[in-house]
């Protein structure tokens, strides 16, 4: 979900060169799903929440999906589809019900649908949860308690029994950044695998040095006491964001990142399933500038990729800590040009009381999250804020000398005001409606030139 999106091929270019072989989409893309055509790339395909009504509504409806997103791309050198995620976290309590009744029949469907399709032993439906869907009781908070949540439990259980027996995974989304933003009491080094310092939680013989593991374990119960103690479970998002947040900077994120894969690699498992490599989906590739920030600023800021595909810290992916291991960069990015808009210097400015509410109207069409408390242009002054926010408007609307006045406020300097912890970017260069607009006018010239030429 951004507003300038990098050329996909030179993504999938730059997943295959890290060894990335597994990606999760979160709705079907053409173009995107061209790029990954001839790879071994394994993709999980998602299915938006809006679209569950329908499908659970009319199997024609899922047929078409499938025909149009699954056979047209699982042919013989296609595209690797592996799973359908049919929604996303549907039973999150905040949504206050509004898919459950859609969710199972829209799974079947689906999944009825790719064996229709002859995909059936190599595609399989499934559905994302949110860890919020088992809990243990806040008079026991180990994992052995754990259970799924009383409200939604007869249709979980439905739903694992249909995974179950379709050899399906269990796919649920953990997020220990999570836990620490939303308590201030959570200690901070159990978000970690690196927590030595802390106090463990003993659960029986079971003893606990990360939220993670606890987590995971939780649900691993409550699945045993549901019947099915060796379901396949799927990590599938789970991640640390690198700004927007006092807690969300780069030192953590690799942090915890390096220690999840290192953790998850070793075969160790967790407690209540040792010995076990534990699949992860890292969450996510790429920054999204314009993905919604209603859960806070941090939404913009998961990738483990910068918007323009440079690497935002060193991660080595084989789990292994070999030195000087970092990521590869996506290649062949185009940049606009090398220019900014700031606020003018207050020596030329006649009406200063104007900038806060240009501020504003920068800040509301564009993405100021990096300026929010504890992150990394909090430090900047006042006029330093106003810059940000001018900037970020500006690169937006792809440099238009038009949208850097801000009632002659603002001016264009080709000088970068970056410093050391506060980056101004320059948008990454691509097509967008106007280029289009310009185009078929263009065409429509040419068109009428030869119709005049042909004395039609």
């Amino acid at each position: 979900m951004a507003t300038h999106q990098l050329p996909p091929n030179n993504v999938v270019k730059m997943l295959i060169e890290n060894g990335l072989d597994k990606v999760k989409l979160f709705e079907a893309d053409e173009v995107i799903l061209n790029a990954l055509v001839g790879t071994d790339i394994e993709v999980m395909l998602a299915i938006p929440n809006y679209m569950l009504k329908d499908l659970s509504s009319d199997i024609l409806i899922a047929a078409s999906w499938v025909e149009a997103n699954v056979s047209a791309y699982a042919y013989t050198n296609g595209v690797n589809i592996r799973y359908v995620a049919v929604g996303n976290e549907p039973f999150l309590e905040t949504y206050n019900g509004t898919y459950l009744q859609y969710i199972l029949p829209a799974l079947k469907n689906v999944q009825e649908s790719i064996n229709k399709a002859g995909l059936g032993a190599e595609v399989k439906a499934t559905i994302p949860f949110n860890a919020d869907i088992y809990f243990s009781p806040e008079s026991n908070q180990v994992p052995s308690a754990g259970d799924f949540r009383p409200e939604a439990r007869d249709l979980t259980l439905q739903i694992v029994q249909y995974l179950y027996s379709n050899n399906a995974p269990f796919v649920v989304n953990i997020y220990p950044f999570l836990s620490l933003y939303g308590n201030i009491y959570f200690p901070l080094d159990f978000a970690f695998f690196d927590g030595s310092k802390i106090k463990p939680v003993r659960d029986g013989d079971h003893v606990y040095t990360n939220v993670f593991d606890a987590n995971f374990d939780t649900l691993v119960w409550s699945l045993k006491k549901a019947g099915f103690p060796d379901m396949k479970i799927v990590v599938g998002e789970v991640g640390w964001p690198t700004d927007g947040d006092k807690n969300a900077n780069i030192e953590n994120a690799m942090r915890f990142n390096q220690g999840l894969i290192e953790h998850c690699l070793s075969e160790q498992g967790t407690p209540a399933r040792k010995g076990k490599r534990i699949e992860v989906y890292l969450f996510s590739l790429i920054d999204e500038n314009a993905k919604s920030i209603a859960p806070g600023n941090f939404e913009r800021h998961w990738g483990i990729f910068e918007f323009d595909g440079k690497p935002k810290y060193e991660l080595d992916l084989s789990g292994r800590m070999q030195k000087d291991k970092g990521l590869v960069a996506v290649e062949g990015v185009n940049y606009m040009q090398k220019k900014w808009c700031i606020l003018k210097p207050k020596s030329v400015v006649d009406n200063a009381e104007d900038l806060p509410k240009n501020v504003d109207y920068a800040c509301s069409l564009s993405d100021c999250t990096a300026l929010g408390y504890g992150s990394s242009c909090n430090h900047l002054s006042s006029d330093g804020n106003a810059s940000y926010a001018f900037n970020m408007y500006y690169q937006l609307k792809n440099q238009n000398s038009w949208d850097c006045d801000f009632d002659d406020l603002a001016v264009v300097t080709d000088e970068d005001p970056s410093d050391d912890k506060c980056r101004f970017p320059v948008m990454i260069a691509v097509g967008h409606s106007l280029v289009v607009l310009l185009h078929k006018k263009l065409l429509c010239i040419i068109v009428a030139a030869i119709l005049v030429l042909m004395d039609v």
